[in-house]
């Protein structure tokens, strides 16, 4: 793939490449009015008036609505924020540890001190995972354990060794609870963390660790995590201080739907207040390798309805990604036609989600994920980390034929 530098532009971080007057961008299509359910009729030209939804209203849409037709309404408020744009970037994922002091009932990764498997890596150890991908990505992404001796120092240096070496490489790096653990373990303020980081060379932070904001569920599955206020404020306290962030959802464990429709209701509730989130990461349990028998894999209907709900619900975060390393090829492609607008390009050694069960390859770049992008009828764009940055994506040497195999005599 090659970038067209004619055909780039640039955002500001709150508006992260969408169009802000997107409400005036919904088109709305003869397939509504067939619409037979009253209620639902009525909850959808809401929806298409740019008009937020309420809880109950979303828990509605979820089990009433037909997937056909929730996908549908999804899609429309996806291009009438982006046209056919998908967008993606180079990240490599590092995870630096899994040793971790919790022991959550569905993590796979974690590990002990003592394990056999258990690992650490050093700075250069680090470095040297960066090296052979030093000019492919524009991102390094790393999230870990919580590691029982590692204190802010330890990531200060870190983070200022991977600058000094790779400057124009963003670095996007601890989940909330990562930040929480290091605010314990350095017994310094959540903003302290924070400002010290961002001096070391943190960039942004992943929205990892928001599983459900719910605590009842949270005690099933995470006890001992961050609560879900914590989460919450950890996520305000970054955006104070500039710093962007994502924010997530693990579903399928032991939640009910209206568990997911709340957390959704919070995650917009301080984006009102903030505007700090850019990206919303839904993504299903893996269930091979973890604690939570009473877990099932979701199917893909559930997978797509809960994007297309997030893309409903969510009227005020500008992107929702489909997570390919999680969902696979095929389901992360149908997820770009029921509300996602951004794709992960993940590059490298990944080992959280496929420990837990994901036999996503990794190496699926270039021409391989722009086929993917416009085999859903998408325009692939690059974009930077924080979404400031993008630049559409031609592959080299398009075929002539609209891809018809060739005859030869």
């Amino acid at each position: 793939m090659t970038s067209d530098s004619s055909e780039a532009w640039t955002s500001s971080i709150i508006a992260a490449g969408h169009d802000t007057d997107w409400k005036n961008n919904i088109v709305v299509t003869p397939l509504i009015s067939r619409i037979i359910n009253p209620i639902i009729s009525k909850i959808i030209k809401k929806v298409l008036n740019g008009d937020r939804i309420s809880v109950h209203e979303g828990v509605t849409l979820y089990y009433e609505c037909d997937l056909p037709t929730l996908g549908h309404v999804a899609n429309l408020l996806k291009k009438s924020r982006f046209g056919d744009y998908v967008f993606f970037n180079r990240n490599l994922h590092i995870n630096h540890t899994n040793i971790c002091v919790l022991a959550c009932k569905f993590c796979a990764f974690r590990r002990g001190p003592k394990a056999d498997d258990s690992y650490s890596l050093t700075i250069d150890e680090y470095i040297s995972r960066i090296e052979p991908f030093e000019e492919i990505i524009t991102e390094v992404h790393s999230v870990g354990g919580l590691h029982h001796e590692w204190t802010i120092s330890h990531y200060e240096n870190l983070f200022r060794s991977a600058k000094s070496k790779y400057p124009n490489i963003s670095i996007k790096a601890l989940t909330a609870v990562e930040i929480q653990h290091l605010s314990k373990l350095s017994n310094i303020s959540i903003d302290v963390v924070l400002t010290r980081l961002i001096s070391a060379g943190l960039d942004s932070i992943p929205g990892g660790g928001a599983e459900i904001l719910v605590d009842e569920v949270r005690d099933q599955i995470c006890k001992g995590k961050e609560t879900s206020s914590e989460y919450l404020e950890i996520h305000r306290a970054a955006h104070e201080l500039g710093i962007p962030t994502n924010c997530t959802m693990l579903f399928g464990t032991v939640e009910s739907t209206m568990h997911r429709i709340i957390h959704l209701d919070k995650l917009r509730t301080l984006q009102d207040e903030t505007n700090g989130f850019q990206c919303f990461v839904p993504y299903p349990f893996l269930p091979d390798k973890s604690r939570l028998p009473q877990a099932q894999l979701a199917t893909a209907n559930e997978i797509l309805r809960m994007i297309a709900i997030s893309r409903i619900m969510l009227d005020n975060i500008p992107h929702i990604k489909s997570y390919r390393m999680n969902l696979g090829d095929n389901v992360g492609a149908l997820a770009l036609l029921h509300g996602a607008d951004d794709i992960d390009g993940t590059v490298g050694n990944e080992e959280i989600m496929h420990i837990a069960g994901s036999t996503t390859p990794l190496n699926k770049f270039d021409a391989d994920l722009a086929l993917l992008i416009e085999g859903v009828g998408g325009i692939p764009v690059e974009r930077n980390t924080n979404y400031t940055y993008f630049s559409k994506y031609r592959r080299q040497q398009p075929p002539d034929n609209k891809g018809l195999p060739m005859a030869h005599s």
